[in-house]
């Protein structure tokens, strides 16, 4: 299934489940947006690129040190960065529940 253009029935659903509030002119602008968008990735799909071509994530080679290896190493004192929260609990940062949090703004 190829779609072809958000229709505004997809935007409003979309839109709730983002949980967005927006009035009628910036919601025509944003579906808008977004089918313009839509219209370029659709025009970029088409472009034929041989088989033999190589994904990439962006069209410069990489140049200079290589990344370094993703190593953990032990920080020596985190007691000192958990004192620097506002909460803490049990040794950890405490942070609020979103879910909590979400409930009651509702």
């Amino acid at each position: 299934m190829t779609l072809e253009k958000i229709t505004s029935e997809l935007f409003e659903k979309l839109v709730e489940l983002a949980q967005f509030s927006l009035d009628p002119a910036e919601s025509e602008y944003l579906r808008s947006e977004l089918n313009h968008q839509l219209a370029a990735v659709k025009e970029l799909s088409e472009i034929p690129i041989d088989v033999a071509v190589a994904p990439t994530t962006h069209g410069l080679e990489v140049e200079g040190a290589a990344s370094r290896a993703d190593e953990w190493k032990l920080y020596p004192n985190p007691d000192s960065i958990i004192a620097l929260a506002p909460e803490s609990e049990e040794g950890m940062i405490a942070v609020p529940d979103v879910a909590a949090n979400r409930k009651t703004a509702q």
